[in-house]
């Protein structure tokens, strides 16, 4: 797992609101056995002419100058709709560290938490501010500093934002929620061993059991 105390590189702006999992990750690409090869799936429909099967020149992700971003400014209610955790790996795969939006689809956001996929809530001035800025290719670079939970523009504005304690640590220390629950292995032993000292009765004893039932 990679660790990240800073995220920074091209943001790329795209000012929809109510972008739901469907057209981050649209049906036909959920038909693997794995996580593999969703990147191409990723908002799809919007990047690609249903017509000719070439890529929208002017959608912006198609533009030479955010190919290769890391951050998305996006609208409101992103990741709105069905409980679809392929449309977070897909956005994963496609090189994104971080989505910065007024606001999240409930489900996409507890996806995007347990998945290490920085989602951060901003309020729509600020992303108005951030949008305008990414859009232009000479200040679309950001800076996002977790230890500090700060945004940091190109013309140097800062926008602070809240974080939780668990996907910060997961963050900054590479720990997925496995490697979580493993780095709490003493806490887990101590409250075993108090819970089976102080209610013996709720122990259950399998061999005996087994015997009994013989």
């Amino acid at each position: 797992m990679f660790k990240h105390s800073i995220i920074s590189g091209v943001a790329a702006p795209l000012p929809l609101d109510n972008l739901d999992t469907d057209q981050i990750m649209p049906k036909q690409f959920l038909l693997g056995i794995d996580k593999s090869g969703l990147a191409k799936g990723v908002l799809h429909d919007l990047r690609i002419d249903a017509a000719s099967g070439l890529p929208r020149q002017a959608f912006v992700l198609n533009k030479p100058e955010y190919q290769h971003a890391r951050i998305l400014v996006a609208g409101a209610n992103f990741g709105c709709g069905s409980s679809r955790e392929h449309a977070v790996w897909g956005l994963q795969q496609a090189g994104f560290d971080a989505v910065i939006a007024p606001s999240f689809g409930e489900i996409f956001y507890f996806n995007s938490l347990n998945n290490r996929l920085l989602l951060i809530m901003l309020d729509a001035e600020a992303v108005g501010q951030l949008t305008a800025l990414v859009g232009q290719p000479e200040t679309s670079a950001l800076i996002i500093d977790l230890e500090n939970q700060m945004v940091v523009a190109a013309n140097g504005s800062q926008y602070p934002f809240d974080l939780p304690a668990r996907q910060k640590r997961m963050l900054i220390e590479g720990l997925d929620m496995i490697g979580m629950t493993l780095s709490e292995g003493a806490l887990i032993d101590q409250f075993e061993s108090r819970h089976h000292a102080e209610h013996p009765w709720m122990t259950i004893d399998l061999p005996k059991q087994q015997r009994a039932a013989r």
